[in-house]
């Protein structure tokens, strides 16, 4: 079984990707507006059940703050890939107005993370664990990908 497996039988939060987008919301406050919030109440945005997705159209424009926390999602695999390869990971993102768009994530001249995106203005997971999950399938991909081409992550 790996690693991130094992990591989320005991609790998502403590996989290192939840960690990683704990931290990169913490940077995202610079007036203190959620120092009293828990660590896990500030995921609650990612957590979109199924009855809130039966809600939202199933065509739309992403709003600015659904953006926003996508692009935080993918900086902390980012941040997380970082942790394990020491190889530093850079994100780019490129979306239309009509929610449809890629991702990628790249370390020296190698592409870790090749995303499409769609429906973004539905993003999100049923819960938690699904959530952790999801994160840690990516870093463990991205982590994957520079174990098979060092030369390239590293140049």
């Amino acid at each position: 079984m790996s690693e991130a497996a094992v990591e989320l039988e005991q609790r998502p939060e403590d996989s290192l990707f939840i960690k990683e987008l704990i931290k990169v919301w913490r940077a995202q406050d610079t007036h203190g507006t959620w120092e009293r919030k828990s660590d896990v109440s500030l995921l609650d945005p990612y957590i979109v059940t199924k009855e809130q997705r039966r809600e939202m159209p199933i065509i739309g424009d992403p709003d600015p703050e659904i953006l926003w926390r996508l692009e935080l999602f993918y900086n902390a695999i980012g941040l997380a890939i970082e942790k394990r390869t020491g190889c530093m990971v850079s994100p780019m993102m490129k979306m239309s107005h009509e929610g449809f768009g890629r991702m990628i994530l790249t370390t020296g001249r190698l592409i870790v993370i090749n995303k499409h995106l769609r429906d973004v203005h539905r993003f999100g997971f049923e819960s938690l664990e699904k959530l952790a999950r999801e994160g840690e399938k990516f870093v463990g991909a991205g982590v994957e990908m520079i174990e098979k081409f060092p030369e390239v992550a590293r140049y």
